[in-house]
């Protein structure tokens, strides 16, 4: 059990983003190491235990990440921080071992030919789960895995990314079994090839028709210690606009794109700020989306509300729109029930901020754009909902400058990748020390920045207006994905406990 145990972390660690090597098919080693588990496990409980624990260290890997911005940019001693990812890693534990748990059952209850198809689904509505319960946390989505070949996650504007999982689990299940049931690689087979087919095909013949709109994403590598300094606020409004500016150069833009928080005032408020900010964008005649705090006033004793807003300045200057938004990050911007939980947040710099309420795509002549802030990238019903409002453009704007040079910015990357493909939107991803891109359809990169320097990325993009599979039945899909993965999991539960699988998959 302990080599499948390294072998679930392994994959993991090789195969999710990471800033040494990544090697996307290593990621499938996680459920087939799972599943091995399960087909070796001797009870129900000895599946879980080892699944748990199997899920927690390949997690623990991938999230090491999470001790940076709580050491270096909260108030925890480096004793108190350095637990951290392991307490989050050991919540996702308990859902690769209740997968392991699941499977344990299945190999006693299921023919070999429908136990991998029992595994995508199971895996699928894990995820689902992941990026649900409790505020939700879906960042280690195994199709994440496959981003950087666009041609392997092509399945996404079918399924969408749980349901590309799925699959993969399912490939990855069919292969842990093939050497005991030959039937079962049936299904693997033909979902590989199904995917592989569909990817390649639709890479191929790719024929983008909306109309064209040149874009820019400028990135201030701003310091993050020096981020909120006052003093340091007028050189933070310069930099955007000298970077803009160059980008400028190369020709008239249609809209520019500023990082998360790239303003660090409460640009709401009249000030000298403000009016660079304003001046700028009334000269150059470009639309800006950027990023700022705001608030809400409140009648004391109410407090006021902060939200992490997205401003859309039109030409002229003038403010076309706002974003304020929805999914905040845990322990980071609010605290979950704070009203009971004797805990504080963990970034103590970011504010105690508000989710907003959005019910329409901002709009600069014929782009509208479906913002997504930070976070946000990560959940593909935020990306379905933006589109629903009428969204040609996906838009994410982010800070990672929190994470330092980790794997969470690619990650964070990786994933949402997977938002423009679901959509069948071009991305256009603005960070504060990147990765500032943009995206097309289909996942490819068409223009990029590098990480922790200063830069201008300007490009082409269309606004598409036509849906994807996944987007125009996304409810539906929903529904039969989490119906069936329930109803399986209770099937599983009512197998026969001490019923031993007719042969046994060799560890």
């Amino acid at each position: 059990m302990t080599m499948l145990v390294l072998l679930c972390a392994a994959g993991a660690w090789l195969g999710f983003a990471n800033p040494f090597l990544q090697v996307p098919p290593a990621a499938l080693l996680l459920p087939l190491g799972l599943l091995c588990i399960a087909a070796r496990a001797k009870s129900a409980k000895a599946a879980m235990k080892t699944g748990f624990i199997a899920g927690t260290l390949a997690a623990t890997g991938c999230l090491y990440w999470i001790y940076i911005p709580v050491q270096h940019y909260g108030n925890l001693p480096w004793y108190l921080a350095l637990p951290c990812p392991l307490l989050l890693a050991s919540a996702l534990g308990v859902y690769y071992g209740l997968f392991t748990l699941f499977m344990q059952r299945a190999l006693r209850r299921f023919s070999p030919l429908l136990v991998p198809l029992c595994a995508g689904f199971l895996w699928a509505g894990m995820e689902w789960c992941m990026g649900r319960l409790l505020t939700g946390f879906s960042w280690l989505t195994l199709s994440s895995a496959a981003a950087p070949w666009p041609w392997a996650v092509q399945g996404a504007s079918l399924i969408g990314a749980y349901g590309l999982s799925g699959a993969l689990a399912a490939v990855a299940a069919g292969l842990a079994l093939a050497s005991r049931h030959v039937q079962a690689l049936v299904p693997a087979l033909i979902l590989a090839a199904g995917l592989g087919f569909f990817g390649w095909q639709n890479v191929r013949q790719a024929d983008f028709q909306g109309p064209a709109a040149h874009v820019a994403l400028i990135q201030g590598n701003i310091d993050q210690s020096l981020k909120w300094d006052p003093e340091y606020q007028v050189a933070t409004v310069e930099k955007y606009a000298r970077l803009s500016a160059q980008a400028l150069e190369s020709g008239k833009l249609d809209l520019l794109v500023w990082p998360e928080t790239a303003l660090p005032f409460y640009f709401q408020e009249s000030s000298p700020l403000r009016d660079r900010v304003t001046g700028f964008v009334h000269a150059h005649g470009t639309a800006l989306l950027a990023g700022a705090p705001a608030y809400v006033p409140a009648t004391p004793p109410a407090v006021p509300q902060l939200l992490n807003r997205a401003y859309l300045l039109g030409p002229d200057g003038r403010e076309a729109g706002h974003y304020d938004k929805e999914h905040l990050v845990p322990f980071g911007e609010y605290v979950p029930l704070g009203q009971w939980l004797p805990l504080g947040k963990l970034v103590e710099s970011v504010g105690d901020f508000s989710s907003g309420h959005n019910e329409r795509a901002l709009t600069s002549g014929a782009i509208a754009l479906g913002t997504l802030v930070c976070y946000e990238g990560i959940f593909p019903e935020l990306a379905q909902r933006r589109v629903e409002q009428g969204a040609n453009l996906l838009v994410s704007i982010s800070n990672d400058a929190w994470f330092g040079d980790s794997s969470a910015p690619w990650q964070h990357l990786q994933l949402t990748i997977l938002r423009a493909v679901e959509q069948g939107r071009w991305l256009a991803r603005a960070t504060n020390t990147g990765v500032s891109l943009l995206i097309d359809p289909l996942g490819r990169i068409t223009a990029k920045s590098g990480l922790f320097v200063e830069a201008a990325v300007r490009g082409e993009v269309r606004l598409e207006s036509g849906t994807t599979f996944f987007h125009r039945t996304f409810r539906v899909q929903t529904w039969i994905l989490t119906g069936t993965a329930a109803l399986l999991a209770l099937a599983c539960l009512l197998a026969p406990a001490g019923t031993a699988p007719r042969r046994r998959l060799r560890g």
